[in-house]
């Protein structure tokens, strides 16, 4: 079983040392899901909130996730995004969530995808609260990663 690599020889938290690899391209894909209501998942469409375009303030609430997941993960590190795009399907009795992050960097974006997601479905919770007490917010997920070398 391969080791967790947040941790040194003694088993104390420790930052993983990058410095020897290699920048590349790399790019993680998250998704997840809200189940609302019916009438609240038509007030979305609608934008029938009080509180505003609810899909507008959580895109923005999740690319501002994504660019501060090392203020809120306190082991990752520091990762210049080149692009960060969070999209929503608002069908059936759920709105699934995805998020796409890039980066040139030495490490991945994985966390910076989950934390996109799930900033975002938070803040559509948040926004629909008030008429809609059964929101649950589920399956966030990482679905993909990947990693090309830069020519």
């Amino acid at each position: 079983m391969p080791s967790l690599t947040h941790l040194d020889d003694a088993g104390k938290a420790s930052m993983v040392d990058i410095s020897d690899k290699t920048p590349c391209l790399r790019e993680a894909i998250a998704e997840g899901r809200l189940l609302l209501h019916p009438d609240t998942l038509r007030l979305i469409r609608e934008n029938g909130l009080k509180k505003g375009d609810v899909l507008a303030v959580a895109r923005i609430a999740g690319i501002q996730a994504a660019k501060q997941t090392q203020h809120l993960i306190p082991l990752c590190h520091q990762i210049p995004l080149s692009k960060v795009a969070v999209d929503f399907d608002v069908t059936g009795e759920n709105v699934h969530l995805t998020a796409t992050v890039k980066t040139t960097a030495a490490t991945g974006v994985e966390m910076e995808a989950l934390t996109a997601v799930s900033i975002a479905a938070l803040t559509i919770y948040d926004m629909c609260k008030a008429v809609d007490k059964n929101i649950q917010i589920t399956d966030v997920r990482l679905l993909s990663k990947t990693k090309t070398p830069l020519p």
